[in-house]
């Protein structure tokens, strides 16, 4: 199974192409990319810091599994119906949130339109722990982590290999983000200012673009997992192309990590805390906490006013619109 193979040799390089390996498994990707994404759309200029929320989120679950949590193993397998639904109605309920109006969005120090109550933040962590209890109820997923639990022979070994499994899982996620920022992906036709309109019964609602893509990905995601609960069960294993797609995954891992088996274990464990201390650091320059240079700060200003001058013009009523341009 993917993880389990990769894992074999305990080491932090070992972890972390595995926790790598285990998010590109179907059944891992197809809920956690989407899950991202749904929250990147509102964040899509904090994308680091966001990233680090989302992981955290993933951790939440998968750590205590790593750690030699048999009851949380249990109670995935176990009570997977009861577990799924609510799962499904937590994406329900914050995809029609957001197709309300509502933001997924993360907190800036001193942007009071960003400080006000709201599920930003609990949000973003809430779907990386749905995406964390997703994986782990996927099978390969599963393997690696009890692997894992099982290679360590103390409780700081466990916790080292299990944090690089699921900084491995969202490494390319961190990727991603800064690819993003390097690029200037924000730049392009899909997030220029628009607006949709809809009724639902006798009720019009108007929701920005941005707030339209992530409620209708959170709103799938929940009838995909309801649906999930109620007819089947992933923890089977895979088969057919998923499974050779999976052999696939588990030998190019143990490829990469034959090829850096020169490298020690505690070279490996010194670069990933730095590379994590490093993305740390950006996520903090990001919301502002570690006083981000002007024109980076300018940049952000003006980019999340415009935003928030595009998320009042999607809910404000059209008779409003209509008396403020008379």
């Amino acid at each position: 199974m993917t993880g389990g193979g990769v894992v074999y040799g305990g080491s932090v390089l070992a972890a972390l192409v595995a926790g790598a390996v285990a998010l590109f498994a179907p059944c891992c990707i197809s809920v956690m990319l989407p899950a991202y994404f749904a929250s990147s759309f509102h964040n899509r200029r904090l994308l680091v810091a966001m990233t680090f929320l989302f992981g955290g989120g993933v951790a939440t679950v998968v750590l205590p599994i790593a750690l030699g949590a048999a009851v949380v193993q249990r109670l995935l397998v176990g009570q997977h119906t009861v577990i799924w639904l609510a799962g499904g109605a937590l994406l329900l309920g914050l995809g029609g949130y957001t197709l309300a109006g509502g933001q997924l969005r993360l907190p800036m120090p001193g942007r009071s339109a960003q400080t006000k109550g709201g599920p930003g933040p609990l949000a973003v962590w809430s779907l990386g722990v749905f995406s964390g209890v997703a994986s782990s109820c996927c099978a390969p997923v599963l393997a690696g982590v009890v692997a894992l639990s099982g290679l360590a022979a103390s409780f700081g070994r466990a916790l080292g290999l299990g944090t690089a499994y699921v900084f491995g899982m969202v490494a390319p996620l961190f990727v991603l983000a800064l690819l993003w920022e390097r690029r200037d992906w924000q730049a392009s036709r899909l997030f220029r200012p628009r607006t949709f309109t809809f009724r639902v019964g006798g009720v019009r609602r108007a929701v920005s673009g941005t707030g339209l893509a992530s409620g209708l990905l959170l709103l799938g995601m929940g009838a995909v997992t309801v649906w999930i609960a109620l007819t089947g069960s992933p923890m089977a294993p895979p088969g057919g192309w998923q499974a050779r797609l999976s052999a696939w995954l588990q030998h190019a891992g143990a490829v990469v990590v034959r090829a850096l088996g020169w490298l020690p274990g505690w070279a490996a464990a010194l670069l990933l805390a730095a590379a994590a201390g490093l993305l740390g650091w950006r996520a903090l320059r990001q919301v502002g906490w570690r006083g981000a240079d002007s024109r980076v700060r300018a940049r952000i200003d003006s980019e999340e006013e415009t935003d928030e001058h595009q998320d009042a013009q999607a809910v404000r009523p059209p008779t409003a619109t209509r008396r403020r341009q008379a």
